[in-house]
């Protein structure tokens, strides 16, 4: 099987949408970024790829076995071996994988744009071991807790951050708050339509405020957030996790 080597990794635990696997230019200094001294790579195709940058279902037995212990990380001066761990490339994505011992990607990176060209030089040169999707993969569904890939397009790290944490508040208003509570933060994201929201029942307040939302991000998306967080410690704690400037 093909490797490489010295490969750098920036893991992103648990994520079962590629979104939120960054690529190297939005990578963080308080990222833990760690080097695999050896990594098997590997061809798929576009299905496979895609059901494991966005899923978190059990990979294909067959690809298992054969990377099995097959790669190393670098940690000091030692090598530690990892059970399931490899590089996948569609010939376009590219994409780091650890199972942390399970069967399922738990562990997904990017790499940096030098590893990036090595993988498609190599692909290109050397004839990699090539894997498919055999089974039939329910279409996604996606929700508030598991935004569409077309809610996040276009923005930044933070923004996506920021997004999804104003839909888990969203999400818990939807479930939990009154009428009332949902009227005022209608207002709150459109004071001017104060008089119009006002004679609206739930599902066309909800309606109003979610289909505002899910259009990019702003200002207003952004004091929105704010406003909502405030009180409730633990999405006041997500939210100080990307202002770390404004942490004492």
């Amino acid at each position: 099987m093909v490797m490489m080597r010295d490969v750098w990794v920036n893991w992103f635990e648990g994520e079962e949408n590629g979104y939120n696997v960054c690529h190297f230019h939005e990578w963080r200094s308080e990222d833990r970024v760690e080097v695999l001294d050896q990594v098997v790579l590997l061809r798929g195709d576009e299905a496979l790829v895609d059901y494991i940058e966005n899923h978190l279902l059990e990979l294909p037995e067959a690809l298992l076995e054969d990377v099995y212990q097959k790669s190393y990380l670098r940690k000091n001066m030692s090598r530690i071996e990892l059970d399931y761990c490899f590089i996948i490339s569609d010939g376009y994505r590219i994409i780091a994988v650890d199972t942390m011992g399970y069967k399922t990607p738990i562990r997904k990176s990017r790499l940096t744009p030098r590893q990036e060209q090595l993988v498609y030089e190599t692909l290109k040169d050397q004839e990699v071991v090539f894997y498919t999707l055999d089974s039939v993969v329910p279409e996604k569904e996606y929700h508030l807790l598991s935004p569409n890939p077309a809610d996040l397009k276009g923005l930044t790290r933070k923004e996506r951050q920021l997004k999804q944490l104003l839909y888990m508040v969203l999400d818990q208003l939807q479930s939990a708050g009154t009428d009332a509570e949902l009227k005022y933060w209608c207002t709150e994201w459109c004071p001017v339509a104060y008089k119009v929201l006002q004679h609206k029942e739930r599902e066309e307040l909800w309606d109003y405020l979610i289909s505002g939302v899910r259009k990019g991000w702003s200002e207003s998306h952004y004091e929105l957030c704010e406003a909502m967080v405030k009180g409730q410690p633990f999405f006041e704690k997500l939210w100080e996790l990307e202002h770390p400037e404004r942490v004492k």
